[in-house]
């Protein structure tokens, strides 16, 4: 499947592990999750206190999708000779590894099991190599007189330092940041004040997520740099989960069961905005390549996902893909999600960037949602160094940032509230379009829409 991460960034480690890994991998969809020892009166149990105070903050009830996958199945499975890998609670999965494709069919027996499908097989050179060989930083900043560095643009198109200016930089809001790896953010001088959380890996625990692809790492700047006069992000006082779903040595399925393991643990850590600047279309299996009438929302199990985040009290945000001016043109899932931000990329002047993918839905919704400067995008460099950048995946991060601001201005109001009046702010809302959906959003007015 084709990824969109920015040619501009795509800077591979050299160093690869040898060891010895499964060369297969299926999911295994679940009919129930009987015998759960997890009840929905005790969410404590399964959910932090952050997680459950947003829901009741939204009205948000407990269901049997939040519980988690049944232990008992997964030990029946295990007992089977495969060993888990990742586990999705809302659409009742596991993903298991093997080197022996005859273990799946006695799985596929089990009573509880509804379904199989291989998701990933292992690429030629070796499976999930780790990336050990880092950049060298040569960052030497130099600051200017402008606040936000070369980066004023990237927030003025929207009028996101007028919230900024008001006090609302992101404070007490938790961005959860879905991506391939964050190349040297804990090294970079610069980046040394962002409010880190955590990390995670669900690709490969073993890695260092901070050895892996550098695309993260931009993705990241955008929103979190906070070094004034030489780049201030949308959201320079929020705090941030830095998660790994996507394997940058392959294309298959199994990145959207990492994902989709990745959004539920965002949930359960209690995060408010999950931005993710992946996308997918098509795979190293071609056979599994999707077609322009599964743009439905619905299909792909990342979209599945993504559709229901909104619905667990979270704003996501994604970037509409990079597909624009090729064959495909279309957004690229989970772009297609319901009640999602979807973003489009546009230069400095309001200009659709050529590579910016368009909509809309195959069931007719409008995409992308709304836009944001990703083109020539003022961005961290895994060297330390400022750079410039062209892609949707650095368009996404920027709205995502001031979403967090926004919603921090604004905090009695739902996920889903605040999607809407993002979109009702965007400058083409009295007649939306499959290229630039509603436009580009004036925070500002957006925020004095609710006063």
């Amino acid at each position: 499947m084709k990824r969109f991460i920015t040619a501009a960034l795509l800077c591979v480690a050299i160093g690869l592990s040898a060891q010895v890994q499964d060369t297969l991998k299926y999911r295994i969809s679940l009919r129930d999750k009987a015998h759960t020892p997890y009840s929905l009166q005790h969410p404590e149990a399964f959910l932090s206190q952050k997680a459950l105070e947003r829901r009741q903050r939204q009205g948000i009830k407990i269901d049997s999708t939040d519980l988690p996958v049944s232990q008992v199945y997964i030990d029946a499975i295990e007992q089977m000779g495969v060993k888990v890998v990742a586990r999705g609670k809302w659409e009742n999965f596991v993903t298991v590894s093997t080197n022996d494709s005859t273990r799946i069919h006695p799985i596929a027996l089990l009573p509880f099991v509804q379904a199989t499908e291989k998701v990933w097989a292992a690429p030629k050179i070796g499976a999930n190599p780790i990336a050990t060989k880092r950049d060298s930083l040569t960052g030497n900043l130099e600051p200017c007189d402008d606040y936000y560095g070369e980066a004023n643009r990237q927030i003025e198109l929207s009028n996101g330092n007028k919230l900024h200016d008001a006090g609302y930089k992101g404070d007490g809001m938790t961005i959860a940041v879905i991506d391939a790896g964050y190349h040297n953010v804990d090294q970079i001088a610069a980046m040394q004040n962002i409010r880190i959380l955590g990390t995670k890996d669900f690709v490969n625990p073993q890695a260092d997520i901070f050895a892996e692809e550098s695309h993260g790492t931009g993705v990241l700047s955008c929103m979190a740099m906070n070094v004034p006069g030489v780049m201030v992000g949308t959201a320079p006082e929020a705090s941030y989960w830095l998660l790994r779903s996507e394997d940058a040595y392959s294309e298959h399925l199994v990145e959207q069961d990492y994902w989709a393991a990745a959004v539920e643990f965002a949930d359960s850590v209690g995060v408010d905005v999950v931005n993710t600047s992946l996308g997918y279309y098509t795979f190293d299996d071609k056979s599994k390549d999707y077609q322009l009438h599964h743009l439905d929302g619905e299909y792909s199990l990342i979209s599945r996902q993504a559709s229901k985040v909104a619905d667990k009290g979270m704003v996501m945000v994604c970037s509409a893909g990079n597909s624009g001016s090729g064959p495909w043109k279309k957004i690229t899932p989970p772009g297609d999600a319901e009640n999602v931000l979807t973003v489009g990329a546009i230069d400095a002047k309001g200009i659709l960037a050529p590579f910016s993918s368009i909509g809309n839905t195959a069931d007719g919704r409008i995409k992308p949602d709304v836009m944001a400067m990703g083109y020539q995008a003022e961005v961290m460099g895994t060297d330390g160094n400022m750079r410039k950048a062209n892609g949707t995946s650095f368009a996404s991060p920027v709205m995502a940032g001031m979403v967090a601001c926004l919603w921090q201005a604004n905090p009695e109001l739902s996920a889903k509230q605040i999607i809407e009046l993002v979109r009702q702010s965007g400058d083409r809302v009295n007649y939306p379009d499959n290229i630039y959906g509603y436009g580009i959003p004036d925070m500002w007015k957006a925020y004095e829409m609710n006063r």
